[in-house]
């Protein structure tokens, strides 16, 4: 898995307990994730359908950085599951996992699509003789 998101721990990411609040995370693996299948099915209308159990191992405090890792298992006809891991930089612990989090391809109505995808594609694949 590669690690590509990272994300400062600021004051207000912080929870009453003075750790990095939940939901706030829960919102940066949302779009981190969107934006991987985005960029894995090539159409910008996806749409998250389901999150498994969510399952907090250690937090973050002011100042830590966090990093996230997202890779896809599986492609669905119309859907792509992920896994995701999120971990402390500073503290290099595990802060969650999320065993699968699956997005759906969108047509322009709005209806689920086909996407045709089979595998993960890397940026060096996409990119290849690209002088960019």
């Amino acid at each position: 898995m590669n690690f590509h998101t990272r994300k400062w721990i600021k004051p207000e990411d912080l929870n009453p307990n003075g750790t990095l609040f939940g939901g706030s995370l829960l919102k940066w693996i949302d779009e981190e994730a969107a934006i991987y299948t985005i960029c894995q099915l090539d159409n910008n209308r996806v749409v998250t359908k389901y999150m498994s159990e969510i399952n907090f191992v250690s937090s973050a405090r002011l100042g830590d950085v966090i990093e996230m890792g997202i890779t896809a298992t599986h492609f669905g006809t119309t859907s792509i599951t992920l896994y995701c891991e999120v971990r402390n930089k500073i503290t290099r612990q595990r802060i969650l996992t999320i065993d699968k989090i699956v997005f759906v391809n969108m047509n322009e109505d709005g209806k689920p699509e086909p996407h045709g995808k089979t595998k993960i594609v890397y940026s060096s694949e996409k990119f290849k003789g690209d002088n960019i």
